[in-house]
């Protein structure tokens, strides 16, 4: 997380953060480890040559420029489209909570659904009769209860979630850009979810989605939510990328079960299997927020992040040093990299930034790291 206070970003600082996240080779955990170095996103615009360089970089490195961001912003404008930067107060405080929350999110609707609790509904594209039905009976009476359902808003169960908790408030979380329509066939309910509810996207304006787009979707989608209720997801569904990130971010994973020789159950009974809670109605959800810690009213807060300890030149060289040494291609844990070093966590940290922005490291989620193939 960026930041511990809900701020008002100044414009300057606002331009270099996009400018920040837009540079090449810097993702949201990037993002954040240079902004808690440096205390501010120009600071580090300033820092990323030199750092690329100490990485090995042999060319320069593509650094947003000025005037690449105010042409984003000028499409943003002309959309009708609003821009939330972590750790202000439009943004989501659950989502500005997660290891890899996006730096910056573009928004057409109803920003105040933001600060109401949040479940997710996902599922299969090709759901059952049944299934649809399902979904809207839950997300209705999720919205009866006081919450906001959030769906991807693909066809199938994220469809019908979304159409059942309209009236009550619903987040759609595209894949592509918040003034791009995906699918085609949600034209009508695309339309809707702008007028009633919200439309949210880390993608630029413009961005038609592509496969890879979709589990970075999915990140935000659990990642909004206090919990994520998945009906009808086969196995090897993109609903139980879903599902792992919640999990991995603490969400409470429920599963509607179904007939062991329907395959659109498959991922959910795998689910239930493996430690997800069974639900088969929505009062089941409702109940156990009720009862255990994770009421209706929870808020959660931002907690405090620890100044990064500054480690000196000459551990910072010997920790790119092993690194280059070391890496393979196979991806492996920080916490395994420093117990094998012996060096500094603060120097290691360091150097991956190096050679992350030197093309030479990939980051994977969870600090996990690989040598570029």
């Amino acid at each position: 997380m960026v930041s511990a206070r809900r701020t008002s970003l100044e414009f300057r600082e606002k331009i270099a953060r996009m400018r920040l996240i837009r540079s090449e080779n810097i993702g949201p955990v990037t993002f954040r480890e240079l902004l808690l170095r440096y205390g501010s996103a120009v600071d580090a615009l300033k820092a990323l040559p030199g750092l690329a360089r100490r990485g090995g970089r042999k060319g320069p490195l593509r650094i947003a420029t000025e005037q690449q961001i105010e042409q984003e912003l000028i499409s943003v404008e002309r959309a009708g489209a609003m821009v939330l930067h972590i750790g202000t107060k439009e943004y989501p405080v659950p989502l500005a909570n997660i290891e890899d929350a996006p730096p910056v999110l573009f928004a057409l609707g109803h920003l105040h659904l933001l600060e109401r609790t949040c479940i997710a509904i996902v599922g299969g594209r090709n759901a059952s009769i049944g299934g649809h039905m399902l979904a809207k009976q839950f997300a209705g009476a999720f919205g009866a209860a006081g919450l906001v359902t959030v769906s991807g808003m693909a066809r199938g169960i994220d469809a019908s979630a979304h159409e059942g908790s309209l009236k009550f408030g619903t987040i759609a979380v595209l894949a592509g850009g918040v003034d791009v329509l995906f699918p085609p066939e949600n034209a009508t309910l695309y339309e809707q979810i702008q007028a009633q509810g919200l439309v949210i996207s880390e993608a630029v304006m413009g961005m038609r989605p592509q496969g890879r787009h979709f589990p970075r979707r999915n990140r935000i989608i659990s990642g909004l939510s206090r919990s994520v209720v998945l009906i009808e997801a086969k196995r090897k569904s993109g609903s139980l990328i879903t599902a792992r990130y919640a999990a991995d971010q603490g969400r409470t994973v429920y599963a509607v079960p179904g007939s062991p020789q329907d395959p659109r159950s498959m991922g959910c009974n795998d689910l239930i299997r493996d430690g997800a809670t069974l639900v088969q109605d929505p009062e089941d959800v409702l109940q156990e927020w009720s009862d255990g810690e994770q009421g209706l009213l929870f808020e959660p807060e931002y907690s405090t992040p620890q100044p990064p300890l500054i480690a000196s030149d000459d551990d910072i060289a010997k920790a790119r040093a092993f690194l280059n040494s070391s890496l393979s291609v196979t991806p492996v844990h920080l916490d395994e990299v420093v117990r094998l070093s012996g060096l500094f966590p603060a120097a290691l940290r360091a150097a991956l930034i190096e050679l992350e922005l030197a093309g030479i490291v990939l980051r994977h989620p969870g600090e996990r790291f690989s040598r570029k193939p």
